[in-house]
């Protein structure tokens, strides 16, 4: 078991992290669950997938402990982070009459926790959430720091708000459900956070990353417990990401997000398998500046290949060149007037921010990976 404290400031939040979680939620979760009973349930919100799984289980430990739950089950994927499902949502949150004293409990992967926390931060002004992640994605990075957006035509995560949940419980066990897929992509965010800032970790995710993958309860609560506590300091440091930290965490998303909006942010590219390759394409576009040896660019190249993960652009099969990559990266959200910082690297464990980008080299750069 691990609890690791998000301190902002103000106020803090715990995210506990313990194999059979899920079996004693009303325990860990206690007071957050106040108010509730057999005639007021308690608001669960979760993707078809996840209520599949868990909605039994769940409803039958409430149960024995005098409680019930209500359901709002959403279709897997990113269309569920719409105007539309979120305007349901919210009038379903008023319909149950939730006050700003109550809690409403997302379980699921990120896009669950996305359009929960969001509608969270606009009903009454402010509801509380607490965070049930079921994905490795979600557990590492998507659940603890209070980012919350629905999606636009106009692009991903353009409409949002910061809104942090008053808990987060991790339950490593319900990965055992999680396909090998989704797991992969979700190890691309663990690997993520050895790269940008903790050269050792990278080291033992080289040594160990087969073992994360496979679910070992040991080698997986490391991973994650690691993980969290890096994102939790560089949260606590930069909650709104005005300064330089917290934009840290956005290795590899730059390019992620343009391949995301290319292959239209589908199941074709998982958010993980788009961050993957976005920090391989990072990594040689820091070597491309003098910043990294090709030999460690080759280094965090391998270990994300070793994962299974996308590190060979033109085996994305993308209809497009350089150029129209960048015309994506035009809209992503982190732009700044006319320029966009890129996340690159130092050296393998120390990303930094780089506002001196020339997008025009990005593209010919681009062009380059994608001829092979």
């Amino acid at each position: 078991m691990a609890v690791i404290s998000v301190a902002l400031a103000g106020r803090a939040y715990d995210v506990v992290i313990e194999e059979g979680l899920l079996e004693h939620l009303a325990e860990a979760a206690a007071p957050y669950l106040m108010g509730y009973g057999p005639q007021r349930p308690v608001p669960f919100v979760a993707d078809t997938n996840t209520h599949r799984l868990f909605a039994a289980p769940v409803d039958a430990h409430l149960a024995a402990q005098g409680m019930a739950a209500e359901w709002f089950v959403v279709e897997p994927g990113e269309d569920a982070k719409s105007w539309a499902v979120l305007e349901r949502l919210c009038d379903w949150l008023l319909a149950l009459g939730v006050t700003r004293s109550d809690h409403v409990f997302a379980l699921g992967g990120g896009v669950v926790g996305d359009l929960v926390g969001f509608a969270c931060s606009v009903v009454k002004r402010g509801v509380g959430f607490v965070q049930l992640p079921t994905t490795l994605l979600a557990q590492v990075d998507s659940s603890v720091g209070g980012k919350t957006a629905i999606n636009t035509r106009a692009g991903k995560n353009l409409i949002g708000a910061f809104h942090q949940p008053s808990l987060v419980l991790i339950d490593p066990r319900v990965l055992a459900t999680l396909p090998p897929r989704e797991m992969r992509a979700g190890y691309a965010e663990v690997l993520k956070y050895g790269l940008l800032g903790d050269a050792a970790f990278f080291a033992w995710l080289e040594a160990n990353g087969d073992k994360v993958l496979a679910r070992e309860p040991a080698a997986l609560e490391h991973a994650i417990a690691t993980s969290i506590a890096m994102k939790a300091r560089i949260v606590a440091a930069d909650e709104r990401e005005t300064l330089d930290q917290r934009a840290l965490l956005n290795l590899g998303h730059t390019f992620g997000h343009a391949l995301e909006a290319e292959t239209g942010f589908s199941d074709r590219l998982l958010h993980g398998e788009a961050v993957a390759m976005g920090m391989v394409l990072a990594a040689k576009y820091s070597t491309r500046r003098g910043a990294i040896s090709a030999a460690d660019a080759a280094r965090a190249t391998a270990a994300i290949a070793a994962a299974g993960l996308p590190a060979h652009l033109p085996g994305l099969g993308l209809a497009c060149d350089g150029a129209a990559l960048v015309d994506h990266m035009r809209h992503d959200k982190k732009a700044e007037g006319r320029t966009l910082p890129f996340l690159l690297l130092r050296r393998l464990g120390e990303a930094h921010v780089a506002r001196d980008v020339d997008l025009t080299d990005i593209a010919a750069f681009l062009d380059e990976e994608l001829k092979g």
